[in-house]
This record gives structure tokens, sequence and C-alpha cells, in this order.
């Protein structure tokens, strides 16, 4: 089982960026897959998540700025991120069905 997160890296604030997260190992077109991200000195929380069907959810602070989707074909999940905010600067982990877990990947916004 892999889960390989991409497309984090370096933005100004009100920049985008598109996250992706390849998977294999899973039957990644019934499982529920969300992002999460973890901030120096916080705990891991929630960003989004996406079922099997296409129901969406997210967390607040993203809610308007954040869109996940995923593409069953490719097995991969995405996270367009746009108007990005300092306080989106965490590192961004995919997750499938809330405990299998990738690498992780870094986003850094500069104000």
């Amino acid at each position: 089982v892999q889960l390989q997160a991409s497309g984090g890296g370096s933005v100004q604030a009100g920049g985008s960026l598109r996250l992706s997260c390849a998977a294999s190992g899973i039957i990644f077109r019934i499982n529920v897959m969300a992002w999460y991200r973890q901030a120096p000195g916080k705990q891991r929380e929630l960003v989004a998540q996406i079922t099997s069907g296409g129901t969406t959810n997210y967390a607040d602070s993203v809610k308007g700025r954040f869109t996940i989707s995923r593409d069953n074909a490719k097995n991969t999940l995405y996270l367009q991120m746009n108007n990005l905010k300092p306080e989106d600067t965490a590192v961004y982990y995919c997750n499938s069905q809330g405990f299998l877990w990738g690498q992780g990947t870094q986003v850094t916004v500069s104000s």
C-alpha cells in the first residue's frame, strides 16, 4: 500500500497550489480519502474529505478556498488550494480510510 503525495511548494499569500496523491495497493474507488495537515507545534487536523460517492467535507478554515477531488480511473486524489494564507503553512498528508497515511508534502505560504 502506498500513498504518494506531491505538489507542495512555497508560494506567496494569495497564490495557488494543487496537491496530488497517487494511491496504489488499495481499492481506491471505494475508499474514503482525505487530506490532513500538521503545522509546527500543532496537532494534525482534517482539511478535506471525499467519500467514494463524491460527497465532500471541509474544515471551516478552508471552505471556499480549497477543493478536494478524486479521479478513480487514475487512483489519484487532489487538493486544489486557492487564495492561500500564511496560516495554511503545514505538511499536508494524504489519508485513506482514516488509517492509511502518505509521506506528506510541505506547503509554505509567505506573507
